[in-house]
C-alpha cells in the first residue's frame, strides 16, 4: 500500500488507501498510526486547536485497555468534593450518566454536540475546575501545546497487556460491525491485523511505547498506569492517581473510607450493572452503552488464543519493547 504525505504539513501525513484492519470500518493510516476516517476530522481539529491549559487533565489510552474505568476514576477523584461518593448519596452523576459523557473523547467530536468542553476555548466546564478529556491518539500526535511544556496540563496514561487488549477489542469491533451489518471478523484474521499493527488506532506497540517512554523522561507530566496493577491492588493504585492529578486524598478522607468509596462506584460490575450503561445509545445509533461492558478480567485471552498465537504475539511483544523496560504480567522487557 502507497502513502502520500506533505513532509512540509505532518497533519496531512496520512494515507489516501484504505485497507480493511481490527476496526469497525476501513482504516486510513495517519501520522504513523491506522484511523477510521470518520475521526479524521476531530483529531486534526484537536491537533490545530487545542490550546492546553496549566489545570487540563487528559487521559490517554489504546482502545479496550479499560478506558471507561478510567474515565469513571478520574472523574470520581477530581469532582469528589462536588459530588460525595458515600455509601448513602444517590446522586452522583455516574450512577446516571455514562462515563464516556462525563469525560468526552476529543476523537470523537462530532458525536457530542451539546458539551461544551470540546469548545476550546472554554477554559472550565460546569462539572469541575479543570478540562477533564480523554483521547486514544499517540502521544507523538498530540497537539504541540500539550507536548512542548509550556504548561503543566498532565496526562493519564493506561495500559493493558497485549493479550487482553486484542481479545476485548476483537469482541469490540464485531459487535459494531454486527450492529453496522458488516461481516465479523474470525479471530484468526483479527489477530493478524492486531500483529501487523493495524488495528483501530495501532500499532498497539508504538502506542504503548510513546507514552512510556515520556512518563520515564517527565514522571510529572505523563502518569503510566497499569490495567492489571489497577484490578489487583486498586486502592493504592488509586491514591497514586489522586496525587499525580492534583488532587490528592487527606488523612481524614483515608480515614473515612473515602478512596474505597470511589473503588466501589467504579469497579467495573457496579457500572455494569447501573441502568444509564445497560441501556441507551453512545457515539451514534450503532453503540450501545451496554456494548462498551464485556468481562473486564485479566488473563481471558487464554480461554481464546491458540499456543502458536501465543507464541507469536509474545515473541513480537519481546522484538518491540526490548530494552524499554516496561514490563506485562509474566516478563519485564
Amino acid at each position: 500500500m502507497g502513502t502520500i504525505e506533505d513532509s512540509c504539513d505532518p497533519s496531512k501525513a496520512m494515507s489516501n488507501v484504505g485497507r480493511d484492519g481490527l476496526g469497525h470500518s476501513v482504516l486510513y493510516q495517519y501520522q504513523g498510526f491506522w484511523v477510521f476516517a470518520e475521526a479524521l476530522e476531530n483529531i486534526k481539529d484537536f491537533q490545530h486547536n487545542f490550546k492546553a491549559l496549566d489545570t487540563d487533565l487528559i487521559l490517554a489510552s489504546v482502545p479496550k485497555s479499560g478506558t471507561v474505568w478510567l474515565k469513571a476514576l478520574a472523574f470520581a477523584i477530581v469532582n469528589r468534593t462536588r459530588y460525595p461518593t458515600f455509601s448513602s448519596s444517590h446522586h452522583h452523576p455516574l450512577l446516571t450518566i455514562s462515563p464516556h459523557d462525563l469525560v468526552p473523547f476529543v476523537d470523537f467530536k462530532h458525536v457530542y454536540p451539546d458539551c461544551s468542553l470540546l469548545d476550546y476555548t472554554k477554559s472550565t466546564s460546569h462539572e469541575s475546575a479543570c478540562r477533564l478529556l480523554a483521547t486514544h491518539v499517540p502521544y507523538p500526535s498530540l497537539p504541540e501545546s500539550i507536548m512542548d511544556g509550556s504548561t503543566n496540563c498532565k496526562i493519564v496514561y493506561l495500559c493493558r497487556n497485549p493479550q487482553d487488549t486484542f481479545i476485548s477489542m476483537w469482541h469490540y469491533m464485531n459487535t459494531i460491525r454486527n450492529n453496522y451489518k458488516v461481516t465479523p471478523l474470525l479471530i484468526e484474521e483479527a489477530f493478524d491485523f492486531f500483529c501487523e499493527g493495524v488495528s483501530d488506532f495501532g500499532p498497539f506497540w508504538d502506542h504503548v511505547l510513546g507514552y512510556w517512554k515520556e512518563s520515564l523522561e517527565n514522571p510529572h507530566k505523563v502518569f503510566f498506569l497499569r490495567y492489571e496493577d489497577l484490578k489487583e491492588e486498586p486502592e493504592p493504585q488509586l491514591k497514586k492517581l489522586a496525587e499525580f492529578l492534583g488532587h490528592g486524598f487527606s488523612v481524614e478522607e483515608e480515614s473515612h473510607g473515602a478512596i474505597k468509596e470511589i473503588v466501589n462506584l467504579c469497579s467495573f460490575q457496579h457500572l455494569r450493572n447501573l441502568d444509564v450503561n445497560k441501556n441507551g445509545k453512545i457515539f451514534s445509533d450503532n453503540v450501545a452503552n451496554k456494548d462498551i461492558f464485556r468481562k473486564g478480567e485479566v488473563g481471558d485471552w487464554k480461554n481464546y488464543l491458540t499456543p502458536i498465537m501465543v507464541e507469536r504475539l509474545d515473541r513480537l511483544t519481546e522484538e518491540k519493547l526490548h530494552g524499554s523496560g516496561l514490563a506485562f504480567k509474566n516478563y519485564i522487557l
